[in-house]
């Protein structure tokens, strides 16, 4: 293997390039990024930069030390598996091995009013700059990212209202009883729930039942899709996401996936995962690499790193950090810990009793035991 591409030019491709590097691949890498900025790190969009307390996040990327060819403002617009090459606006991209990581892209809403997001370092920029004192944000979605966004609007001294279609904040991720815990963070914000969107016009938002709430900025914060679009017509198993094995494999020879495009398949789980967070991405990433130069000398499959972590996140908002750990499904039980009221926690259970996932709030120290317990759990019940 001689020349391997990346598609996608975030955090993914900042790991990948620096782990072949390291372990001794000598040949060419080609990063094509749709950005034209370098890899630069996402978690912080939506707390540092959208507070103004920082401008950017970059990541050690240093093309030169690398030896990577960065094609900044180039987008990948189609793969052909068969002849090796990956369709660009700017041009074809040959590959001997090439990594997918173009990412997620925001779910927006019906209507021809303007959505603001924050996916990206220029959408940071955009909302920082229209967070002024006074101005009437309607954030959609009591999400995690709609939490973070709530904070920023609220100390840039905005008037914040976030619409949320569950019974509670988080209640997508996390069930009603669970999510209600955080309803009091809110007491800032006219939080209004089991409220459905219908449309994002000028000047507001319509709701299902009629009434309008008029807003200078809207910003939506109610998911994200895998960005496989242009991989229609590749012949890649694609699902939630493109479908890859516990070693980031797709269903092409020498083409993998990683991060908020991958699903993959968690043999501890018995399932397949489409994780959106940071961890995912870079740990990925880093196997993704290590699998790539083994199979090209030849190592069994045996003997490939395997990815297969415990899922992990964590989320900055209204002054605290929650801080979540494994996987919890709709039979497991959830036992509440409220005996400190400021920083509660959350313990899933299976129903065989096993440890499948814990949320936190401000207990930092608490996570790597309650990790290991998960993996320990899981492993039992594979």
């Amino acid at each position: 293997m001689t020349r391997f591409v990346v598609a996608g030019a975030g955090l993914a491709a900042a790991r990948a390039c620096a782990t072949l590097r390291r372990k001794g691949f000598d040949g060419e890498l080609v990063v094509l990024g749709a950005e034209h900025h370098a890899p630069y790190d996402r978690p912080p969009l939506s707390k540092a930069v959208l507070r103004g307390d920082r401008d950017d996040a970059p990541l050690p990327f240093d093309v030169d030390t690398l030896g990577v060819r960065f094609r900044a403002g180039v987008t990948a617009t189609g793969l052909n598996v068969a002849e090796r090459v990956v369709r660009t606006d700017d041009g074809d991209e040959p590959f001997d091995g090439l990594l997918l990581a173009t990412g997620a892209e925001p779910v927006r809403l019906p209507g021809s009013g303007e959505q603001l997001t924050v996916r990206t370092l220029d959408d940071a920029y955009t909302l920082r700059s229209r967070l002024r004192p006074g101005a009437r944000v309607v954030v959609i979605g009591a999400s995690w990212i709609g939490a973070e966004v709530a904070t920023a609007a609220l100390a840039a001294g905005c008037r914040v209202t976030c619409l949320e279609a569950g019974p509670a904040p988080l209640s997508a991720a996390l069930g009603g009883e669970v999510g209600a815990l955080f309803t009091p963070w809110w007491s800032d914000v006219d939080l209004r729930l089991d409220t459905k969107v219908a449309s994002v016009d000028p000047g507001g938002v319509q709701l299902a039942d009629g009434a309008v709430v008029t807003a200078d900025v809207v910003v939506t914060g109610v998911g994200v899709r895998p960005a496989t679009g242009w991989l229609a017509g590749s012949g890649l198993e694609i699902g939630n996401g493109v479908h890859v094995d516990e070693y980031l494999r797709t269903s092409a020879p020498g083409v993998f996936a990683v991060g908020d495009l991958a699903a993959r398949w968690s043999p501890r789980l018995g399932a397949r995962l489409r994780v959106e967070h940071w961890d995912e991405a870079g740990a990925a990433a880093t196997v993704a690499a290590q699998v790539l130069l083994a199979c090209a000398a030849g190592t069994p499959e045996a003997d490939l790193p395997v990815h297969d972590p415990v899922p992990y996140f964590w989320s900055d908002q209204f002054g605290r950090k929650i801080q979540h750990v494994g996987r919890h499904g709709p039979a497991d039980r959830a036992e509440v810990d409220t005996s400190d009221t400021a920083r509660p926690a959350v313990r899933w259970y299976s129903p065989d009793g096993g440890l499948t996932a814990w949320l936190g709030v401000d207990r930092v120290k608490e996570l790597v035991p309650a990790r290991k317990q998960i993996a320990d759990t899981l492993v039992a019940l594979s």
